[in-house]
């Protein structure tokens, strides 16, 4: 799948879209991105405004992190064992269902642990640790909407280093490249359920209000399964 481009839009296309709701129409969403695309501002964002259960990823619990991105050949296969059970055990707790919510949103979703495996792993490591994840991952329901908020490598440079984490600082412009074109290959196969691509390049959602909304109405929407992109460029 090739990066979105400006002007690719889904809005006056009748066949990408069914009908728009005042109210999410969806009860499990999942919001995915490259690191520092502003997925967990987004879902933070909604649980402000919305009665929903918020999945945030326990990323800083993981202790090999750090020294991952110091030494990634030594502590790739621990550092993704580590996310894989974690993440197993938080949406095993979490995706039960629950009267008190209208909805679920999650700043990832299981397959995730999948795509940077593939990237961090060696070839005989990533084929135990896929049998593992084929496993495990059949106790997860699909999400009703997959969304992936794009940001050129530039973008999320300038994100990481606002965010100031160390053990992020070493992060390279290739890993975050081959980390995209690992979603990209992943989303354009996906024909069970929705998967929307936002490019958010220049947005600051967090900070502005009207482009906020702008992302989010593109939620109330209910599309047909398959991939549809959306261009935000010229907000």
């Amino acid at each position: 799948m090739t990066p979105v481009r400006s002007g690719s839009t889904i809005e006056n296309n009748p066949q990408n879209q069914i009908a728009i709701s005042q109210v999410f129409p969806y009860k499990y969403i999942c919001v995915e991105g490259n690191i520092g695309a502003g997925k967990t501002s987004f879902c933070q964002l909604i649980k402000t405004e919305y009665n929903c259960k918020l999945i945030l990823e326990q990323f800083a619990d993981n202790p090999f992190l750090p020294l991952f991105y110091n030494d990634p050949q030594r502590y790739a296969f621990t550092v993704e064992l580590f996310f894989m059970t974690e993440r197993y055990k938080q949406l095993q707790n979490e995706l039960t269902q629950d009267l008190f919510y209208d909805f679920t949103i999650a700043d990832y979703t299981f397959v995730k642990t999948l795509l940077f495996a593939r990237q961090n792993l060696k070839d005989d490591e990533y084929r135990m640790f896929q049998k593992m994840f084929n496993v495990l991952s059949q106790n997860f329901p699909n999400p009703d909407i997959l969304v992936y908020l794009h940001r050129d490598v530039d973008m999320l440079q300038g994100n990481i280093k606002k965010r100031g984490r160390q053990y992020e600082a070493t992060i390279s412009d290739d890993y975050l490249t081959n980390v995209q074109n690992s979603y990209f290959e992943y989303l354009r196969n996906i024909l069970q359920f929705p998967v929307l691509i936002i490019d958010i390049n220049n947005l600051d959602f967090l900070h502005n209000p009207k482009q906020y909304q702008t992302v989010k109405d593109l939620l109330k929407k209910e599309y047909r399964p398959g991939v549809h992109r959306v261009s935000l460029l010229n907000l």
